[in-house]
């Protein structure tokens, strides 16, 4: 797989890192809208090519695939260029800033016959894909009750920057610079780690979402922030589970947390991200009568960026992919529209 990195950002770099690291994968070009910071990235990472736009990389040709890293309002456009291209595309999440947009997607690359990814980076800790597999050998039987939870505070500290004057974390905050706020953001993660967990779908929700004021007039220079800030959800899954989701960058004390709470008619389990391997515990059977939780010895799993290079390379699909996002497209646009 010869491969293009559309956008040379924050995320860029863990996708050049990543895929490098692969046998079988040359990172042969780099593109950004600022030339420049294309050919820095480009040094950085020892990659061949730089181009200042997406156009001059794709009539240069050669590559075979695209890991798409741009901010969330530029994956559309960008993503079907590429498929017209030719390329396999890689996207980071969301995939669009609309459902509609996300489905168009999805059926452009079923059309070219293109293989495609989504980076819903929580799919690589083991403890979600162990506990997928408990749920659906019915070790807690039939889903009943969750409680999911994705906790960060990086508008409470600096951990990751000054996030008030640097324009990587602004435009997050701004819904004229295409970001969805936590909804999309972070939402589409949690939404992910519970439906593939339990594995179902969201089928209804009720949702709040609420932006907090965070500068004078909530405003700093050409960023309006008025993307939201946290949200809210009760839910229905489609095998009858209901629960709650919430998810805030209000959350001192937690960097980057997800958990979520399952419970069935045969027994519940708790999971983490946290810890390379993130943590699984279940009670079942005798346990139940005593409320005993033992932890669930865990492996690691392949990541994305494995399972889209092979999927490229084998000619077959990869799981998260377009259609995956899609679906959770719809439920951050149902969300958004309840809650204000």
């Amino acid at each position: 797989m010869r491969l293009l990195i559309l956008g040379t950002g924050n995320m860029a770099g863990t996708h050049a890192q990543a895929f490098s690291a692969i046998d079988g994968v040359d990172v042969v070009a780099c593109a950004d809208i600022d030339e420049g910071r294309a050919r820095a990235f480009a040094d950085r990472f020892d990659i061949p090519e730089a181009y200042g736009s997406l156009d001059a990389a794709l009539a240069k040709g050669g590559c075979t695939a695209m890991a798409n890293t741009t901010p969330d309002a530029a994956h559309f456009a960008t993503t079907m260029k590429a498929i017209d291209a030719g390329l396999h595309i890689f996207c980071e999440k969301p995939l669009a800033t609309n459902a509609e947009d996300a489905r168009r997607m999805v059926r452009a690359a079923d059309a070219a016959g293109r293989i495609t990814g989504v980076n819903l980076t929580y799919r690589n800790v083991a403890a979600l894909q162990e506990a997928r597999r408990i749920v659906a050998a019915g070790r807690i039987g039939a889903a009943r009750h969750f409680e999911a939870a994705y906790l960060q505070s990086w508008l409470t500290q600096p951990a990751w920057g000054d996030w008030a004057t640097e324009d990587v974390w602004l435009w997050r905050l701004s819904s004229a610079h295409g970001s969805l706020g936590a909804l999309g953001d972070i939402g589409i993660h949690i939404f992910d780690f519970a439906t593939y967990a339990a594995g179902s779908n969201i089928l209804d929700m009720h949702s709040n979402l609420t932006t907090f004021p965070k500068a004078p007039g909530d405003r700093i220079g050409e960023y309006v922030l008025d993307a939201n800030d946290s949200f809210t959800m009760t839910a229905r899954l489609e095998n009858g589970a209901a629960g709650v989701i919430h998810a805030t960058r209000f959350a001192p004390g937690h960097l980057n947390d997800l958990s979520l709470r399952l419970f069935g008619t045969k027994g519940g389990i708790e999971l983490t991200n946290s810890g390379p391997l993130g943590t699984l515990r279940i009670c079942e059977g005798d346990d139940l009568s005593t409320a005993t939780w033992r932890d669930v010895p865990l492996e690691p799993v392949e990541t994305n960026y494995q399972r889209f290079a092979d999927a490229v390379r084998k000619g077959t699909p990869m799981k998260p992919d377009f259609a995956t996002a899609a679906r959770l497209q719809e439920v951050i646009d149902r969300a958004a529209a309840a809650g204000g």
